[in-house]
């Protein structure tokens, strides 16, 4: 339904700077629509064909100049190496021709704290596309994906509807965090609506239940997590590259932990009074930890020496792990 027009220059973290403008909904529709409403009724409804009507429809298209640089990802999850290949492989096949960026939907398996979402999150920073969340586990109505008729009270927009209209961008990368915990109490399934979204063709024409006017989510770059895939439908794990990813063994995890402890140091303007590496036996107490909560020791880490008046962390300075809670999964 959409149509591509010119070349711009868009600025991106992800060094891809150059998008085409992409119309992702029809005016025309928007405005027959908004005509239709009676007077003083559906003033949400009213108010979102406004807003469409006002913001227009053409979004940006980001469209790879050239290989964005990779090897920080590759620094900062390195148990992702496989996913970040493909990406690679398919960012390269459209760098030097006029095709659209494209990258199959992908899952990414594996166990809590690993890294998954936030995986998704460098994702959107090296395309440099903005990003939508929806959180699976915390969902408290079935219509987060696609809507809910206006006719009922409260209802309102879909969160892929709302990426497209209230963004910049007509390839938001579109994060389903923790699909598999989408089951539950709702009164139809909440993953129905990505039957069709997750298929290129029938994703140009997407209807939201809400709004009830065509949008363009063709160009919406899909990544979803979870913890066991026998809770997600055939017809799902069939339309995905599905990775299953490990946790980091311990020489990863005390690579990223020293990453993650040089760009701490380097963000903040007391960070110069600390050494620049953390030593080895500081590490081997990080490498215990899971991915997601390095960042909070670290912190924990240099507040604690700072007290101590120190400029150099030791194991002490760390928060008690528990590990005492069990090893996440390192491959022996």
């Amino acid at each position: 339904m959409s149509t591509s027009n010119d070349l711009v220059t868009v600025s991106s973290r992800g060094g891809i700077p150059i998008a085409r403008m992409r119309s992702v909904y029809r005016v025309d529709d928007v405005g027959r629509k908004l005509d239709r409403l009676p007077e003083k009724e559906h003033e949400s409804l009213r108010s979102t064909y406004e807003r469409m009507i006002e913001k227009g429809p053409d979004r940006f298209q980001v469209k790879p100049a050239g290989l964005p640089a990779m090897e920080h990802l590759y620094e900062d999850l390195p148990n992702f190496a496989q996913v970040l290949d493909d990406v690679k492989r398919q960012l390269a096949l459209c760098e030097d021709s006029r095709d659209a960026l494209e990258i199959t939907p992908l899952l990414l398996l594996g166990a809590p704290g690993i890294g998954k979402t936030h995986f998704a999150r460098a994702l959107s920073q090296l395309l440099g596309t903005g990003m939508g969340f929806i959180s699976m586990s915390s969902m408290t109505a079935g219509w987060v994906l696609s809507g809910a008729s206006s006719q009922w009270k409260g209802a309102r927009a879909g969160k892929v509807f709302e990426t497209l209209v209230e963004g910049q961008y007509a390839n938001p990368v579109m994060v389903v965090d923790e699909i598999d915990k989408a089951g539950g109490e709702h009164a139809y399934d909440p993953l129905g609506a990505l039957y069709s979204l997750l298929e290129h063709d029938t994703a140009g024409n997407f209807i939201d239940e809400f709004a009830e006017v065509p949008i363009d989510a063709s160009q919406v770059i899909w990544v979803a997590t979870a913890n066991d895939a026998r809770a997600i439908p055939d017809p799902i794990l069939n339309r995905m590259n599905v990775y299953d990813v490990m946790a980091p063994d311990r020489d990863q995890a005390r690579q990223i932990a020293a990453k993650l402890y040089r760009s701490i140091r380097a963000d903040h303007g007391w960070g110069s009074r600390f050494d620049e590496e953390p030593g080895a036996d500081v590490l081997d107490r990080m490498s215990e930890m899971a991915p997601r909560d390095m960042r909070r020791a670290w912190m924990t880490a240099f507040g604690n020496a700072k007290l101590d008046g120190r400029g150099q962390v030791h194991p002490r300075d760390l928060p008690d792990t528990g590990a005492r809670r069990s090893p996440i999964g390192f491959m022996q």
